[in-house]
This record gives structure tokens, sequence and C-alpha cells, in this order.
């Protein structure tokens, strides 16, 4: 697709949100609903779709993770649309004397793009979606390059459910996330890398577009002395296991207290060996492509060469280069200069860093770059509260990972490096909104009095107002 194309697209939309510029309840809910039923009705040929993406993905988890928080979402939404969508009263100051009515009117801004990473397509396109259109905007969607069978599904079957000048899904066939980002959209919703954010934001700036990006973030989980070592590993591990780690939101790296590194060595291996007893295990999924499976190969092996204890938590074969798996692994005490603590990991390792001081571990996180999540496991109020005060991140999850993603009354989003902006629930239709500040005034208005020649009664209306 050309930059052309896109622009006539786009030109599309933007002819429609002015002949309709702001849909009814009736409408979105109609919108919703579709989406709704496309969802449930699709789902087995969605989960086929993106697991012929991946090479291999457990459709237990697409459906946990995808299908799943997409429904979750519609429905919230639906319950408390018509009071998303109402003006909103605020408090007059006293310069009106209560003679004016203030309020904010949630508006569509028209046509949003949305750029979709390869790691979640379905949530992370369709999500969105759901507060774009409950907004009562149109919505371009660009899918990634790597989820070539998912972006003809849904241009196939969701787009004529909507209409392209409603929804259009935009298949990736090589530079057209460049073109792309270059669109004079309304909005721009980009997930993927803080670096590729870099980059999209450089190219929005010169439409003055403004954007909401979803970035990485290198999420550490701490592990508290008083905490249970084999509860926090189980929880710990569900998350990094999940998707074979390729979660922004994933635990990056976990801090241990150093006299309990065994335990929680120990506690991985049998909880990787009870759910995942092979690499072939059909409830694995595979990395997305070969080149990922090289790139954390050589992060392992960058590891070893700096002599940190790497571990294999699978019995037998740990690599398959034909499928691109790699079996999950720890990596102990590893060097700070090392690749695995330099970049984001966005794979089935995990480094395991001990640590002696508790507020030594929280005031790391408060110098290095703001996480996309943190995750503390901890019975202590004194030592939450020192980390919730002293760090500042996406989201936290305390005592379990990953968790606040899923909750739909929970904004979700960055800050600083691991991004900007909000959505989900009502944070995710105001973000896709203009919050109109609407003044209305009556019959009386105080310029009768606060008007020149000011003099004496002037003075004695501001000694009044500014008591």
């Amino acid at each position: 697709m050309t930059p052309i194309d896109l622009e006539a697209l786009l030109t599309a939309q933007r002819r429609a949100y002015h002949r309709d510029p702001v849909p009814d309840e009736a409408q979105r809910r109609h919108a919703l609903l579709t989406l709704r039923r496309f969802v449930l009705s699709h789902r087995e040929a969605l989960c086929e779709a993106i697991s012929r993406d991946y090479g291999h993905r457990s459709t237990h988890e697409t459906v946990l993770t995808e299908i799943m928080p997409v429904v979750q979402e519609i429905d919230h939404t639906l319950k408390h649309l018509r009071r998303w969508m109402r003006a909103r009263p605020r408090a007059v100051d006293r310069l009106t004397f209560g003679w004016a009515r203030n309020e904010v009117l949630p508006q569509p801004l028209g046509v949003v793009g949305v750029i979709v990473p390869w790691n979640f397509p379905l949530n992370l396109s369709l999500v969105p979606l759901v507060s774009i259109l409950a907004a009562g905007n149109r919505a371009l969607v660009k899918m990634s390059e790597h989820s070539q069978h998912l972006a003809t599904y849904l241009i196939e079957h969701l787009v004529p459910l909507f209409g392209t000048e409603r929804l259009c899904v935009i298949r990736e066939t090589g530079e057209v996330g460049v073109a792309f980002s270059r669109l004079p959209l309304d909005h721009l919703l980009f997930t993927g890398s803080t670096e590729t954010g870099r980059q999209v934001m450089r190219a929005a700036a010169d439409n003055l577009c403004p954007v909401t990006l979803e970035l990485g973030g290198r999420s550490p989980a701490l592990i508290d002395r008083g905490f249970d070592v084999a509860l926090a590993a189980e929880r710990i591990l569900y998350a990094k296991c999940l998707n074979a780690g390729q979660i922004c939101t994933t635990v990056d790296h976990v801090h241990v207290p150093r006299e309990h590194v065994a335990a929680f060595v120990a506690a991985a291996r049998r909880i990787v060996a009870q759910r995942y007893p092979s690499l072939d295990s059909p409830d694995y999924t595979s990395l997305i492509h070969a080149q990922a499976h090289r790139r954390l190969l050589d992060a392992l092996d960058d590891a070893r060469a700096r002599h940190a204890e790497v571990i294999a938590l699978m019995d037998g074969s740990v690599s398959d280069a034909s499928a691109h798996r790699l079996a999950p692994h720890l990596v102990i005490d590893p060097p700070a200069d090392c690749v695995l603590m330099q970049r984001e990991i966005f794979g089935p390792i995990l480094p395991v860093v001990p640590y002696d001081n508790w507020h030594d571990v929280v005031a790391a996180i408060q110098r290095g770059p703001r996480p996309l999540a943190i995750y503390p496991f901890t019975h202590d109020a004194q030592r939450l509260q020192h980390l919730m005060t002293h760090t500042l991140s996406g989201g936290v999850s305390v005592n379990d990972a990953l968790f606040h993603v899923a909750q739909t009354d929970l904004p979700f989003g960055g800050v600083g490096p691991s991004g900007m902006g909000h959505y989900h629930g009502r944070e995710g239709f105001d973000n896709f909104s203009k919050l109109r500040p609407v003044f209305r005034q009556r019959r009386f208005s105080p310029t009768a009095w606060v008007r020149p020649p000011y003099g004496a009664r002037m003075n004695a209306l501001l000694r009044f107002l500014l008591r």
C-alpha cells in the first residue's frame, strides 16, 4: 500500500466523519456489539491465524490473553457508555456569581490511527478499538508485518461488518509503517519498542498529531524477605512463560534476597517441569521468528561469557531453531553491562539479581529509566509504601504479575521511556475524545460590573472577590 493509498483511506474516513461527526449512543452500541459478535463467533479462526503467524501459539493462551480481554473491555464499556457520553457539569467560579454553567462535553476526535505490534495482535488492535468506537471515532488500524494471516482474516471478515469509512485494517507490506505515522491523523496510538516510538513521535510531530505511546520498560520484580519464595516464583514464572515471555509488561528481571536465590531456582525448576514437560508442549508458544530465537541465544552466550550462571528450566532439548522455540532459562547474578540487563529481553529468559538491602534495590530502580510496571512481592506495608513513593512506573501489581493490565477499570499506560497516555475503560474513552469545555452564560453577566471606568466600584468588587 502506497502513501497515496493511505491518504485516500484517511480522506474517505474524514469525509464520513464530517457528515456524521457525533454518532449517537445507539450507533456506538451497535458498533461495539458487532465487534463482540465477531470476536466470539470467529474465535477459533482467529486463534488459528495467530498461531500460523507465530509458527505455534497456544490456543488457550490466545483465548486468555486476546479473546477474553476484548470481550471484557466491550462489556465494561457498554455498561458505562451512557454515563461517559454525558456532558460533565463543573463548579463555576466566584466571578460568575452562579449566573453561568460550566461543563465538559466529550466529543469524537475524528480519525484515530493504531499501529499494532505482533505479540498480541488481536488484543492490541481491538481493545483500543473498543475505546475508539465508543468515543465515536473512525479508525485506521495498521497490523505488524509478522501478523499477515491475522491481518488477512480481519480485512476479509471484520472490515466488511463496519465498512471502510468506519474501520480499515491495513496489512504491512514494507515501509507502510513510516508512511502511516506521517498521516495527518487526529490521534495516533503506537505500541512497540521505545526506539521505534521515538521515530513515530517525530513523524507525528510534523502534523501536530497527538500520540499515545505504549512502549517497553524492563519491568522488575522484587521479592521481600518475608514473602514466600515458592509462591512468588510460581506467579513470576507464570508471567515469564506466558507467550514465551514476549510481553511488554512481563517480569523482565527479579531481585531476590541473596540467601533465597537457591530456593527460588529450585521452585522455578519444579514449576516449569510441571507446566511444560518438554519443548514441544502444545501449551508452550514459539518465538515469533528465527531472528528472535537467534537474538536470545546470543544473549545467553553473552551472559555465559561474562561468567553468569545460566540454568535451563526444561529437561531434554532446550532449543529448536526450526520451530524457533527456546526453553525458559534463569540467569543468576548477571553483570550490569551484559545484554540481558541493558535491553528489554522479550523472551523466556529471567535474570535473577541477588540483593542484600531492599532500599538499595528501590534506589536503583529510582535512578534508572521509569519502567512500564513494577512487581513487588511483600506483606510489609512500610516497604511497599517506600517503593511506591520513591519510584514511578506505568503500573504496579502487588504480590502478582501482569494482572493490573487485565483490569478494565484501571488505565493502562507507561511513563517517560515506557510510554505516554492511557487507555482501557473510562480513561480510554477520554483519551480518544476531545473533552470540550463549554461555558454557558445566563441572563446576567459579570461584564455589567467588570468594565471601565473601574474606579471605586471595581476596587470594592476586587476586595470582595479576593478576600
